[in-house]
C-alpha cells in the first residue's frame, strides 16, 4: 500500500499565496458589484479587503522570501461576480473566510507536525486574523438578513457602526510594504 503524505508546510505557503490572491479577487467582485448597485459602504469594505487579502499574499511571500525559500507566483481561481441580493456575495465572502480559516489550520498544523517553530510563530497572527475575519462577515451577514429587500439599512448599519482600523503592528511584514 502507497504511503501518502500530506503537503510539506513550505508547498502550503506557496499555495496559500495563490489562495490570498484568488480571495482578494473575489472581493473585488463583490465590491464591484455593490459598487454597480450604488451600495458604496459596502463597496468601500470590500474594496478595503481586498486590499488586506493582497496584503496577506504579500506577507507570504516576505516569509518565504526571508526564510531563502523559492516564491513562485500563479493565476487564480476563478471568481464569482454575479449576485441578486447584497445576502448573496456577504455569505460567499463569509464562506471564503471560513474556506481560509481552514487553510490557515492546515498551514498551522504542517509546520507543528514538522517542528518548524519559526512557520508555527508565523501562523500564529493569521490564526487572529481568521477569527476577526469569520465573526465580522457573519455579523454583516446577519445584518443583510434582517435588512431583507431595504438594502440600505446595511448601509446605514456601516455607517454607524464602521470604525476606523488602524495598522496592527503585531502583523507580518508583507513583501514590497503593505498598501
Amino acid at each position: 500500500m502507497p504511503i501518502t503524505t500530506s503537503p510539506s508546510f513550505v508547498d502550503l505557503l506557496r499555495a496559500q499565496v495563490r489562495n490570498e490572491f484568488t480571495a482578494s479577487h473575489q472581493y473585488v467582485a463583490i465590491a464591484i458589484w455593490f459598487d454597480d448597485h450604488d451600495l458604496p459602504r459596502l463597496a468601500a469594505d470590500f474594496y478595503r479587503q481586498a486590499v488586506e487579502e493582497r496584503n496577506h499574499a504579500m506577507m507570504f511571500v516576505r516569509y518565504l522570501l526571508d526564510r531563502d525559500l523559492e516564491v513562485g507566483i500563479s493565476g487564480v481561481d476563478d471568481v464569482v461576480s454575479g449576485f441578486s441580493t447584497p445576502e448573496e456575495p456577504i455569505a460567499l465572502a463569509l464562506e471564503q473566510e471560513k474556506q481560509v480559516t481552514a487553510q490557515v489550520e492546515a498551514l498551522f498544523r504542517a509546520a507543528r507536525a514538522e517542528d518548524d517553530v519559526l512557520g508555527e510563530q508565523f501562523m500564529m497572527w493569521f490564526l487572529k486574523e481568521q477569527v476577526e475575519e469569520v465573526a465580522s462577515m457573519n455579523s454583516l451577514l446577519t445584518i443583510a438578513k434582517r435588512a431583507g429587500t431595504d438594502w440600505f439599512q446595511i448601509e446605514e448599519h456601516l455607517a454607524r457602526e464602521s470604525v476606523a482600523e488602524g495598522a496592527d503592528s503585531t502583523a507580518p511584514p508583507a513583501a514590497g510594504g503593505a498598501l
